[in-house]
C-alpha cells in the first residue's frame, strides 16, 4: 500500500478534527502516504505549502478541538475549469489519486465534477507540457469519497451529518439558560436557530425543549396561524410562567413569504401583551467543543472512507460515507445530491408533505410527535377513550438523563388518550407502599431538560414485595405499568410477568423503557442516559488531559462506571482518543497490559506528550484501577509519570444531552401508544386481562427500528450474573479504537459498510427514528 497516496480536504463544522484524525491515522495504518490539504479547495488550487505530508503525530490531541486544524475556505476559482486544472496538477505532482472531501452537497458535487473531468484535465496538462504522458498514465483515475459535514443535517441518505449533534448541544445550552430567565421574569422568548432551507435543528430543539410553537421551512403553518398561535399562548397564561417559540431562520408561510423572529415578537406584544424577547443564536451553533456523538461519528466515517478508497476501482461510482442505523454505509454521491435537491424543489413547488417525507423517516417521526404533544389537549383524542384506564409510571434503578423527558411525554400522551395517570415515587418500593399521586398536564412542565429522576428511583426488585404491589394494583385499579429504568426495571418486569400465574392482577400490559448510563439492557442498542453519560465522561477526560498541558509527559488512568458493561468505557475511549480501554467483554491478561505499557512508552519517547487509559470499573477482578496505575507508573519510569482518576457519579449527573431528551420524549410516546393499543385489545367484560408474553415487553431501538421484545424471550439473551446482554453490537467498534491508537490488530475484525442506494422509494420506506 505504500504507493497509495491520499489527500484530505474539508469545510468547517464541529467534529471535523475527529474526521481529519481518523482519515490520517487509518490511511497511515494501511500503509498509505497521507497529505493534508489546508484551506479546502483553495489550498488544492494554490498548492505549495497548502498540501503537506501528514504523520501519525500530526493529528495528536486534536479530537477535542472545535473547528478544523487544517482550515477551510470558499473557493470560486475551483468552480472554473482553470481552477480544477491547477488542482489536478498539484495532486498529480504529489502522486495523489485518492481524495477524501468533507463538506456539504455543494462541496461534494464539486468533487464529483472534478473526478468526472480528471482524464480530460490530465490530457490538457500533457498537451500544455506540464506533465508527461507517463505521469498521466500512472495517475489516470481519481477516486473520490465524501464525508458530509453540515450542522443542518440536510443531506439525504444519512441519518446524521457531522456537526449537527454539536450544534444541538449549543442550542440546548442556550435554551436551558433562557428558560431560567424566562421563568424568573414571566417572559416569552422567540429563539431563531440556523436552518435556511432545513428545519432539523429547530425541530429537534423544539421537541427536546417542549417548545410551545415551532416554525420550520418544510412545514409552513396554515393560513391564519397568527390567530391560532396567539389564542393558544393566551390560553396558557394561567399557571404558566414560560413560553418558548423556536423558529428556523428559513421559516416561511404557505405562500413562501418569510416569517421573521421580529414579526412573531410583534404579534405577541401587540395581540397578547406578552413581554417578549428575541434571541438569534447565529454562528454560536457552529462553534464550541464537538459532542461525543460527533467525535465518534467522524471517527467511524473517516475509517470507512479510507477502506472505501482502498477498495475503489475506475468503475466504482463516487460515494459518500453516511450513517444508517448507527452503522457506517456507503451511498452513491450523486444519488444523495439529487435527492437533497429534490427536497428544495418540493418546497419551492409547495409540496410540503412530500418535502417532510424526503427528509427521511426520522425527520417525519420528529415532526409528527412534536405536533402530537404540542397541539393536542387532554382527552382530545377519542380513539382510546372507550373506557377508563389507569396507567402507573415509575422509575427503577439508578437515575439517568432522559428519564424525566420520557415521563413527561408519556404522561401527556396518556392524558390525551383519556387515561388516568399515576406517578409512583421510588420505583417498585413506592408501588408496594402506595407512594403515588395522580398526574396532571401542568405537573410535568419543564421536565424535559431536568437531569436525574424527579419521581425518585430505587433498585429494589418486586419479588420481596409482590403481595403489596398486587394489592396496590388492585386498590387503584391500575390497568398498565410503564417502567422507565435500567437492568432492574427489565428484571423487575420479568419477575412480575412470571408471577402472572399466581396473581391475575398482574395480567396487564407492562412496558419497559430502558434508561441507564451502562447501556446494558437487552433488547435495545441504546438506553436513555448513555449518551449523556458518555458526554460527561468525555468532558471529564478532556479536562484531565488539559491539566497536564505544559508539564512533562504524563499518562492518566481513568475509571469509568458501567458495571460489567464496557459500552461507556469504549464509547468514551473513541470520543477522547484513548490509548486503551479495558473492559470485561474484551478479556485481557498481564501480557496484554505489559504490551500496552511498552507500546505507550514507545509513543511517549517520540512526539506524544500525554496518554489516556480507560478502565471499566468491573473489567477484571484482579487488575484493578490501582494495579494498572501502579503498573504504568513502574514500567514508565524515566519516560512518563502516571496519575489516576475515578470519574464516579459525575457520569450520572448534569442536564440530559439533546439526544437523550429527544430519545426519551419519543420513547415515552411510543410506550404509551403501545400500552393504549394493548389496553383496547385486551379489554373484555369490564376489565383488562392479558397473560400473553407479548404484553410484557422492553421497548428498544435496534438499528433504526423500534422493537417491543417480550421480557420472557429476552431472558435467554441475558447474562444475569454480569447484568449484560450476551451479544453486544458495539463490540464491533473495538478494532477501530485500537487501530486509531496505533495498535497492530487483525484487520479481519473490521466490518466494512455496505452500499446503500438512495431513492424516493428508499426514503419513503425508511423507518427512521
Amino acid at each position: 500500500m505504500s504507493s497509495v497516496h491520499y489527500g484530505f480536504s474539508l469545510v468547517l463544522d464541529a467534529g471535523m478534527n475527529a474526521a481529519v484524525r481518523a482519515v490520517t491515522r487509518m490511511g497511515i495504518y494501511v500503509g498509505a502516504k497521507v497529505y493534508l490539504i489546508y484551506e479546502g479547495y483553495q489550498g488544492l488550487v494554490d498548492g505549495g505549502d497548502n498540501i503537506k505530508v501528514a504523520h501519525w503525530h500530526s493529528v495528536t490531541n486534536i479530537i477535542q478541538l472545535g473547528g478544523t486544524v487544517i482550515g477551510s475556505a470558499r473557493c470560486k476559482t475551483f468552480t472554473t475549469r482553470e481552477g480544477r486544472l491547477a488542482a489536478a496538477y498539484n495532486l498529480v505532482k504529489r502522486g495523489i489519486t485518492n481524495l477524501c472531501v468533507c463538506g456539504g452537497d455543494g462541496s461534494l458535487t464539486g468533487a464529483n465534477i472534478f473526478r468526472s473531468e480528471w482524464s480530460g484535465l490530465l490530457a490538457e496538462l500533457v498537451e500544455k507540457g506540464r506533465i508527461t504522458d507517463t505521469l498521466a498514465e500512472q495517475h489516470g483515475h481519481l477516486n473520490i469519497v465524501g464525508l458530509v459535514g453540515s450542522i443542518d443535517n440536510d443531506f439525504c441518505g444519512t441519518d446524521m451529518t457531522i456537526g449537527a449533534d454539536s450544534a444541538l448541544h449549543r442550542i440546548m445550552e442556550i435554551v436551558d439558560a433562557i428558560m431560567t430567565t424566562a421563568q424568573s421574569h414571566q417572559r416569552t422568548f422567540v429563539l431563531e436557530v440556523m436552518g435556511r432551507h432545513c428545519g432539523y435543528l429547530a425541530l429537534v430543539s423544539a421537541l427536546a425543549s417542549g417548545a410551545d410553537w415551532l416554525f420550520i421551512p418544510e412545514a409552513p403553518p396554515l393560513d391564519g396561524w397568527e390567530d391560532r398561535m396567539c389564542a393558544r399562548l393566551e390560553s396558557r397564561n394561567t399557571g404558566s410562567r414560560l413560553n418558548i417559540i423556536i423558529l428556523a431562520e428559513g421559516a416561511i408561510d404557505r405562500h413562501g413569504k418569510p416569517i421573521t423572529s421580529n414579526y412573531v415578537k410583534d404579534l405577541l406584544v401587540n395581540r397578547v401583551g406578552h413581554d417578549t424577547r428575541v434571541t438569534v443564536l447565529g454562528h454560536v451553533q457552529r462553534g464550541g467543543t464537538p459532542s461525543a456523538f460527533d467525535r465518534i461519528l467522524s471517527s467511524k466515517l473517516g475509517v470507512e472512507a479510507v477502506i472505501a478508497l482502498m477498495e475503489a476501482s475506475p468503475d466504482t461510482p463516487a460515494c459518500v460515507i453516511g450513517l444508517a442505523g448507527n452503522r457506517a454505509v456507503r451511498l452513491p454521491l450523486m444519488e444523495c445530491v439529487e435527492m437533497t435537491k429534490l427536497v428544495q424543489t418540493s418546497m419551492n413547488e409547495k409540496r410540503f408533505d412530500e418535502a417532510v417525507k424526503l427528509r427521511g423517516g426520522s425527520f417525519e417521526n420528529n415532526w409528527n410527535i412534536y405536533k402530537l404533544l404540542a397541539f393536542q389537549k387532554p382527552s382530545q383524542s377519542k380513539q382510546y377513550c372507550t373506557t377508563d384506564f389507569s396507567v402507573a409510571i415509575l422509575n427503577v434503578g439508578a437515575p439517568s438523563g432522559g428519564m424525566n423527558a420520557a415521563v413527561r411525554s408519556a404522561v401527556r400522551l396518556a392524558l390525551i388518550h383519556g387515561h388516568k395517570v399515576y406517578a409512583v415515587h421510588n420505583g417498585f418500593l413506592g408501588l408496594a407502599s402506595e407512594d403515588m399521586f395522580e398526574m396532571e398536564w401542568h405537573k410535568v412542565a419543564g421536565w424535559t431538560g431536568q437531569g436525574g429522576s424527579l419521581l425518585g428511583t430505587k433498585r429494589t426488585l418486586p419479588e420481596k414485595n409482590m403481595e403489596k404491589i398486587v394489592g396496590t394494583i388492585k386498590k387503584f385499579n391500575i390497568s398498565a405499568l410503564l417502567v422507565i429504568g435500567g437492568f432492574e426495571a427489565y428484571k423487575g418486569v420479568l419477575q412480575l410477568c412470571e408471577a402472572r400465574a399466581h396473581y391475575e392482577e398482574l395480567c396487564i400490559p407492562m412496558c419497559v423503557i430502558p434508561a441507564t448510563i451502562s447501556n446494558n439492557v437487552p433488547g435495545t442498542e441504546f438506553s436513555l442516559g448513555a449518551d449523556t453519560a458518555v458526554n460527561a465522561a468525555m468532558e471529564g477526560c478532556d479536562k484531565i488531559k488539559q491539566s497536564a498541558s505544559g508539564t512533562k509527559r504524563r499518562v492518566f488512568v481513568v475509571e469509568t462506571m458501567g458495571g460489567y458493561c464496557g459500552y461507556l468505557a469504549t464509547y468514551t475511549g473513541i470520543a477522547v482518543g484513548a490509548d486503551a480501554a479495558y473492559i470485561y467483554e474484551d478479556p485481557f491478561n498481564i501480557h496484554d497490559l505489559t504490551t500496552n505499557v511498552e507500546h505507550l512508552a514507545e509513543k511517549m519517547k517520540k512526539d506524544v506528550q500525554r496518554g489516556l487509559v480507560l478502565r471499566n470499573e468491573k473489567c477484571h477482578e484482579n487488575y484493578t484501577t490501582d494495579f494498572i496505575h501502579k503498573l504504568y507508573l513502574s514500567e514508565g519510569k524515566g519516560i512518563f509519570d502516571c496519575r489516576v482518576n475515578v470519574l464516579g457519579h459525575l457520569q450520572q449527573g448534569g442536564a440530559p444531552s439533546p439526544f437523550d431528551r429527544n430519545f426519551g420524549t419519543k420513547l415515552g410516546v411510543r410506550g404509551i401508544q403501545w400500552i393504549s393499543e394493548r389496553l383496547t385489545e385486551n379489554y373484555r367484560q369490564g376489565r383488562v386481562f392479558t397473560n400473553s408474553a407479548d404484553t410484557a415487553c422492553v421497548l428498544g431501538l435496534n438499528k433504526k427500528v423500534i422493537c417491543f421484545s417480550p421480557v420472557t424471550e429476552l431472558k435467554a439473551e441475558t447474562d444475569f450474573e454480569h447484568r449484560i446482554p450476551k451479544v453486544q453490537w458495539w463490540l464491533n467498534l473495538r478494532p477501530m479504537l485500537k487501530m486509531l491508537a496505533k495498535y497492530q490488530t487483525s484487520f479481519d475484525e473490521y466490518v466494512p459498510g455496505e452500499m446503500k442506494h438512495v431513492t424516493k422509494r428508499s426514503l419513503s420506506v425508511d423507518p427512521g427514528y
